[in-house]
């Protein structure tokens, strides 16, 4: 990100975080559903496109965290909704607690006051 009015750039692993708390809170999503809720939640400032969220949601159901299946969403077109597994939500724990740990090293190095 280089400047403040810009978008910043989803870092590498949270987007797979970002999807499985947001099914595991809402529970199942079509994806256009879950882009519009990660944008929701992020104050606007994270704003997904097909060729980010899409590719994640398939490398998550290859893994076994997530399964889908075909209904009809509330504008009555054919959707896929996406649903965290029992697994989902066991790696759901086990990264945002690596992710907790690693926001409170970060914390450390932010609060560093500049050598003088």
């Amino acid at each position: 990100m280089s400047t403040r009015e810009s978008k910043p750039d989803i870092l590498q692993g949270t987007l797979d975080l970002m999807v499985l708390r947001t099914l595991g809170t809402m529970g199942p999503q079509h994806g256009f559903g879950l882009a519009q809720r990660i944008q929701q939640i992020s104050g606007g400032l994270l704003d997904l496109n097909q060729g980010t969220l899409y590719p994640a949601l398939l490398r998550l159901e290859h893994r076994g965290w997530v399964r889908s299946r075909w209904g009809v969403s509330d504008n009555n077109r054919k959707a896929k909704f996406y649903e965290i597994t029992a697994a989902g939500r066991r790696q759901t724990d086990r990264e945002s607690e690596d992710w907790a740990r690693m926001v409170g090293i970060m914390d450390r190095f932010l609060d560093l006051a500049p050598e003088e």
